[in-house]
């Protein structure tokens, strides 16, 4: 399989603080949605970079599990992944220094140990854990 570039488009216009963007994607899951700094420090309405890495890092982590538990003969019936993604200040700026996953799993007739492998497996080989520069936890459960 060749690589796959996927694009996103950020305009901002305006000071730091004072000025706000849009962020769009060719898919139209992103058609010009609004970002600013009180977005995204200070918890107004609409979203950020960073809700944005958590729902990639979830939904990547989650997709990826799904693949390891097939490939192991497992098929699951709920995988249902959240992240949260935490910038801090750093170095005289901001740094994105970890990304909690959680998991509550449901995966009919798995043992906790080969889920415990197949799930850390998960956790490091997902594209997105890859590229973050930041410390990936992860607690799970398993019904």
């Amino acid at each position: 399989m060749a690589g796959i570039t996927r694009t996103a488009e950020a305009v901002w216009e305006g000071t730091g603080k004072e000025g706000s963007g849009t962020l769009t994607t060719p898919s139209g899951v992103l058609p010009g949605t609004p970002y600013s700094f009180s977005r995204r420090f200070e918890n107004a309405p609409g979203t950020n970079p960073e809700e944005l890495i958590a729902a990639a890092h979830a939904g990547c982590f989650a997709m990826a599990l799904s693949f390891g538990l097939s490939k192991e003969g497992f098929k699951p019936k709920r995988l249902h992944a959240k992240a949260a993604v935490t910038i801090e200040p750093k170095d005289g700026g901001f740094a994105i220094t970890s990304s909690a996953l959680t998991l509550h799993a449901e995966v009919p007739g798995i043992e906790r140990e080969k889920f415990a492998t197949i799930v850390e497996g998960a956790k490091s080989g997902c594209p997105v854990s890859k590229v973050l520069n930041a410390t990936v936890t992860l607690e799970w459960t398993l019904a």
